[in-house]
């Protein structure tokens, strides 16, 4: 495969935040590293009613810490309490780590009864050989609350259908596995992302973890460490503070085994190659001066591909919301934000989604732009595209959301294809085709090709579309060819994060030197070892109206519930749940 202008950009530069918490002093990194190093082996040699033990303290703990996660969250971020936006914050922080927790004891009691982590349904071979997983809904609650909702992790061509077992929970499967101390680095943006990659570290791989606190939310660095006490005071978990000098420190240090960080393809290169002219020589030699195994996180300019449809105003109303909900989501700072709106030029619809999304924008809250320098990324789009339409907010200290419509799909390097923003921006491109079927074809090759990153995508189709054989056909063949992590059929993308059974990272096979989204994978709670992709796919109007669309003011309803029901599902819960998901 050739390398596309767009697959040599990547992130835009993001300045370091101010310290809320003093940076650990190194003679302490060195203290928690020592302890780390102490009880590696001890970890590695514990038997599996403990570990169940140590998840279930720790899932108490999340719900004992999750209202003052939530409140310091929402006041960090300059956000509304008693609204929608608090709810945001349950349903991104709180409620998948809890989740996450459940669904890792769950394996951990199948890994001790059967050997393995035990699929909700049979996996099955498709066609050409490639084994699929089921995974989603993993049990009866799931089915009621996501109706319509199902996902699969797909597997790396060489694995079989009947050595599939064979290939999950290979820590569990080992006789004298050594201990590794692996250091995290945590992202800054979801609150979520640093637990949830610590828990996989610990319960999936069988590491002890250092998570060092990004400095954007360092402040949640005490209610964590209070949420991973139990292991904390077994010597199995240390949280540390710190920017760029500490990360340095800390990636360099002797007893270091693995790293595991989610950020940007900068930090991924200034890690493995150091920076300044050293480590741009490095990089082009494939020199590594830090050859420790390193997965990562990295980010994406995420698409959304429109499939052509008899839409009516509502389905348009519809998936206006729901593209500027990925938007506005976080005020922008999510990898699954939508960036490209890919749609066909013949399609007589177009301009009619793209009016809808604008005013869903008009409607939407504005946001503070917490996560620095989003109001200089900003301007840098609009440098290059002054044509760019700004709405809402465009005093002092805000960022306006910001659609590029009308990107011309020729010109490859441009920014809004090859460099992910990082703020409420996003933009729409129009393919020419000479059918629906050419169109979708096309399309897949368009963010193969040309759109950075592999992490995430989405395809939208209307399900009249697909009584078309021509058109269904065309669909799974672009779910098939479509080289990203994750891809969404009718959803967000970013469920897929958020549901915890997927895997979550990016499409496998780069090169340490043309990183672009990443290595690796984190969630992942069936412990797959080598996958390829996660696919969900949902109604296409989902009912009732999703909890994460920025109109829906029974968020803070659901959000607290959703969070609780995770810890300790059950019938006597369910009712409340639904009812808050349908009135609040």
């Amino acid at each position: 495969m050739t390398q596309s202008v767009a697959q040599k950009q990547g992130s835009a530069a993001i300045p370091e935040a101010e310290h809320r918490i003093e940076p650990t002093s190194q003679s302490k990194l060195d203290e928690a590293l020592a302890i780390l190093e102490d009880h590696k082996n001890e970890w590695v040699a514990l038997d599996i009613d403990e570990r169940i033990g140590l998840l279930e303290h720790v899932r108490e703990r999340a719900v004992d810490v999750a209202e003052r996660w939530v409140a310091a969250s929402v006041e960090a971020k300059g956000m509304t309490f008693g609204g929608a936006e608090e709810g945001e914050e349950w349903l991104v922080g709180p409620s998948p780590v809890v989740k996450n927790i459940t669904l890792l004891i769950a394996s951990l009691r199948d890994i001790q009864e059967r050997g393995v982590p035990q699929l909700p349904t049979a996996a099955f071979a498709r066609p050409d050989g490639q084994v699929v997983a089921p995974v989603f809904p993993a049990d009866g609650f799931d089915g009621l609350l996501f109706q319509g909702f199902t996902a699969e992790v797909w597997m790396q061509p060489g694995v079989r259908l009947e050595e599939l077992s064979e290939n999950q929970a290979s820590f569990y499967r080992q006789k004298s596995a050594k201990g590794k101390l692996a250091l995290v680095l945590g992202a800054g943006n979801v609150s979520s992302i640093g637990p949830m990659d610590t828990l996989y570290k610990l319960f999936v791989e069988g590491q002890v973890v250092l998570l060092k606190m990004n400095p954007v939310n360092e402040y949640l660095g005490p209610l964590i460490d209070e949420m991973f006490e139990p292991l904390r005071a077994r010597g199995f978990f240390r949280i540390v503070y710190g920017g760029a000098a500490e990360g340095e420190y800390l990636c360099l240090h002797r007893l270091v085994e693995e790293i595991h960080v989610t950020g940007s393809d900068k930090t991924h290169d200034a890690i493995v190659f150091g920076v300044g002219e050293e480590g741009a020589r490095r990089k082009a030699a494939d020199d590594a001066r830090n050859p420790k195994r390193l997965t990562c996180e990295l980010g994406n300019v995420s698409p959304v591909i429109i499939v052509p449809g008899p839409w009516s105003q509502k389905d348009l109303d519809f998936h206006g919301v729901n593209l500027a909900s990925t938007v506005v989501n976080n005020a922008g700072f999510n990898c699954t934000a939508t960036r490209v709106i890919v749609q066909h030029e013949q399609w007589d619809q177009r301009e009619a989604l793209l009016d809808s999304t604008r005013r869903a924008f008009k409607k939407a809250a504005d946001r503070k732009p917490y996560y620095p320098g989003a109001q200089e990324r900003q301007a840098m789009f609009v440098d290059h595209h002054p044509d760019a339409e700004l709405i809402g907010a465009k005093s002092e200290g805000r960022v306006p959301w910001t659609l590029i419509p009308h990107l011309d799909p020729r010109h490859a390097d441009d920014i809004c294809f090859n460099t992910e923003s990082w703020c409420g921006q996003t933009s729409e491109v129009a393919l020419p085709a000479s059918s629906i079927v050419e169109y979708i074809d096309t399309a897949v090759a368009f963010c193969n090709e040309r759109v950075w990153g592999t992490l995430a995508c989405s395809i939208i189709v209307h399900p009249k579309s697909l009584k078309d054989p021509a058109v269904a056909e065309a669909v799974e063949r672009a779910i098939a060819n479509l080289r990203y992590g994750a891809i969404a059929v009718n959803l967000w993308s970013g469920l897929v994060f958020g549901l915890a059974t997927p895997t979550w990272g990016a499409f496998p096979g780069h090169e340490r030197k043309d990183i672009r989204s990443g290595r690796g994978v984190v969630h992942n709670t069936f412990m797959f070892d080598r996958p390829q992709k996660s696919v969900l796919r949902g109604p296409f109007r989902v009912f009732p109206r999703p909890a994460w669309f920025v109109d829906n003011d029974r968020a803070l309803a659901v959000g607290p519930k959703l969070t609780y029901f995770n810890a300790d599902p059950s019938l006597a819960r369910l009712p409340g749940l639904i009812w808050a998901s349908m009135f609040g």
